[in-house]
């Protein structure tokens, strides 16, 4: 298992990390439908505005939704950040997941290991998280 994913959109992942921090960032990627290819970035808006929690608002997740299905898309990546601890799935996270196909990545600007940060993917399917390697195009 391996996600591929364009180098840009893995910046503007860290940027909005950095922008809406000390908030957890959220936010999809799209592709057409049963490629496995992360080809449109779509930031989203931490309706929570929380440092521990994320969730995308109900109106904006239908709008998404249909705006997939307009295009004949489908979402390839779910994103979001952890602000001070490690760039893996807690239980909140691993119980939201609810895209069977999906790659969840989770970027980590953790003070402790500022300037750098952690960008990591899974697949959460029936509850079990599994890593994957990420290749940056």
């Amino acid at each position: 298992m391996v996600l591929r994913i364009p180098q840009s959109f893995a910046d503007a992942i860290l940027e909005q990390s950095r922008q809406e921090y000390p908030d957890e960032c959220c936010g999809v990627i799209l592709g057409p439908i049963g490629s496995d290819q992360a080809l449109r970035h779509k930031p989203m808006i931490n309706s929570a505005h929380s440092p521990t929690f994320y969730e995308f608002d109900s109106k904006d997740l239908l709008a998404l939704y249909r705006e997939a299905d307009d295009n004949d898309e489908e979402i390839v990546v779910v994103y979001h950040s952890h602000t001070e601890t490690q760039a893996y799935p807690s239980r909140t996270d691993i119980s939201y997941a609810s895209e069977p196909n999906a790659h969840y990545v989770l970027v980590s600007t953790r003070k402790e290991i500022a300037p750098a940060t952690e960008f990591r993917s899974y697949r959460i399917v029936d509850g079990v998280v599994t890593e994957e390697d990420v290749v940056f195009l």
